[in-house]
């Protein structure tokens, strides 16, 4: 399988702490419902799974903000619980709701029943992944991801999003063992299907854990950060003769950046919480950082975007030049976008931080 030569590389320089003209920017969640083209395409679609499984929809929402933004990374338009729907759970999502399972996980036979699924049943995924590769035409590259093991079981037994995990953290503090069961199918499941999309295409990885941040200190590092070590340590390294950076975000977990800083990974993705300068001083050019613009900016004038965005790039401070590696910044939001942010205010954050990041470069 070949692709198109990469025209913009900036991004993978970034994960690989490599010098960049600028500092690349990109978004989590920009292939969403704050853009009109993605609420008529999704409309034709019928449904959110009709738009994820269906190629052609899947590499159309992809590329959408890349037709409105310059932005310097496209990501796999797709869903966290993939993985979980192929185990047999039965995903759904309904218009305006979160998604939701027909078969929740929640006793010693629903666990012992959890197996890594035949990943013929993602090839959906993977179909998408190549599509979008070739669409791409190698303007940018195109990232891959996965929801975190720890993440995804907080779906498997709350069968939907939470507001106070009870459920989920009862079997972990009463079942300890069946928490670690379930926890070790979705580590092992989660390294297949990352490794599948880079062998379909993917020139980067991430492992959102979006829940690792409700966890106690100590239950962290058990439940979630041991697990995502796991799936890394599964993780192929190159594809094709060239390396694939691997990025984790846990939202909420900046008190254990220094435990995380001992991860097999590329990057660390940061939420709005964390001071980027201290964070850039405790990994100590180990890893590049990814972060951290409080979405909420995004519904601010754009002067004060302009100047939001100016901050974060000024608390990263001072950019890696020259040759060799050393600490390197990708910009992003401290999380998803909103589904209410104004279109042309993401105009007004990309430009910002091309142009700032230029500035304090001398460009």
């Amino acid at each position: 399988m070949s692709f198109a030569p990469l025209q913009n590389d900036t991004f993978l320089r970034a994960c690989r702490r490599l010098s960049t003209p600028y500092t690349p920017v990109w978004l989590m969640r920009q292939a969403g419902r704050y853009l009109p083209e993605y609420r008529e395409t999704r409309a034709r679609a019928g449904s959110f799974m009709g738009l994820a499984t269906n190629t052609d929809y899947a590499t159309e929402v992809t590329l959408q903000p890349l037709e409105r933004y310059p932005l310097d990374a496209a990501i796999l338009f797709s869903d966290i619980l993939t993985v979980p729907d192929a185990m047999g759970l039965g995903l759904s999502f309904a218009l305006g709701e979160g998604p939701r399972f027909a078969k929740p996980v929640r006793d010693e036979a629903a666990v012992g029943a959890l197996e890594v699924p035949d990943m013929e049943k993602l090839r959906y995924v993977f179909n998408a992944v190549t599509s979008i590769r070739r669409a791409l035409d190698g303007r940018v590259p195109l990232i891959g991801f996965s929801g975190s093991p720890w993440t995804l079981a907080c779906y498997m037994v709350e069968g939907a999003g939470s507001d106070d995990y009870r459920m989920v953290k009862s079997m972990l503090y009463s079942r300890p063992d069946l928490m670690h069961r379930m926890l070790q199918v979705n580590a092992d499941s989660v390294a297949a299907y990352l490794n599948a999309q880079i062998d379909a295409g993917a020139q980067a990885v991430m492992i959102f854990d979006s829940w690792g941040g409700v966890l106690a200190d100590g239950a962290f590092q058990e439940f979630s950060l041991a697990y995502t070590a796991r799936v890394l340590s599964q993780l192929k390294r190159e594809h094709n003769g060239e390396s694939i950076p691997r990025i984790v975000f846990t939202k909420g977990g900046g008190q254990w950046l220094a435990e995380m800083a001992e991860l097999d990974c590329d990057a660390l993705g940061v939420d709005w919480t964390v001071n980027l300068r201290r964070a850039r001083e405790l990994l100590g050019g180990r890893k590049a950082l990814q972060g951290n613009l409080d979405p909420n900016v995004l519904f601010a004038p754009p002067a004060r975007i302009e100047s939001e965005v100016a901050k974060v790039l000024d608390a990263f401070g001072a950019p890696h030049t020259g040759t060799g590696t050393g600490p390197t910044h990708i910009f992003n939001l401290g999380h998803g976008i909103s589904q209410h942010t104004p279109p042309e205010h993401v105009t007004t954050l990309v430009s910002a931080v091309h142009t700032h990041s230029r500035r304090m470069r001398g460009a």
